[in-house]
């Protein structure tokens, strides 16, 4: 018997480790996931958009218009910043991040700082904003690589059927 040889990717895996993770947020509009990988291909950290631990997220807003204090953003932690601050507790320099959105120039900044090398990003959503060109910027700068995720997946279905097991 030879092994099977439809099995996914390393990125494939990564990067559903994150579409997974995202699954974990209550944010109405927008869920993103993160994962952080050694360069032995081992999860060292992941995280989901949501509030800071201690935050209940029914006693805050979910809105994105409106005052700012009344929105979501000055409160909401992203993926990777929590996937960051998730990590096992090791140095995540020479780690990768996959992500299902291009991160944020705030995110960027975290990335930078925690010595992770390369991004891994699904959804290109604000190519051309600011924030998108900040971010670029940084990450060219710092000499941090960055690309797309490849692959000819258009889903991967996960079943909690054990006749499927």
């Amino acid at each position: 018997m030879k092994k099977r040889n439809n099995y996914i990717s390393w990125d494939e895996y990564f990067m559903g480790v994150a579409l997974l993770s995202a699954q974990r947020s209550k944010d109405p509009s927008t869920q993103v996931g993160a994962c952080i990988v050694s360069t032995h291909n081992k999860i060292v950290g992941a995280g989901y958009n949501g509030f800071p631990i201690g935050c209940d997220d029914d006693e805050f807003p979910w809105d994105k218009q409106g005052d700012l204090l009344e929105t979501k953003y000055p409160y909401v932690c992203h993926a990777e910043l929590n996937a960051i601050l998730n990590n096992i507790g090791m140095d995540l320099s020479g780690c990768k991040i996959y992500t299902a959105l291009f991160p944020c120039n705030e995110c960027t900044k975290a990335i930078i700082q925690s010595g992770i090398t390369e991004v891994i990003y699904l959804s290109d959503k604000y190519k051309g904003t600011d924030t998108d060109k900040a971010a670029r910027k940084m990450l060219d700068k710092a000499g941090i690589t960055y690309r797309r995720v490849k692959t000819n997946l258009p889903n991967l279905v996960l079943s909690f059927n054990e006749a499927d097991v």
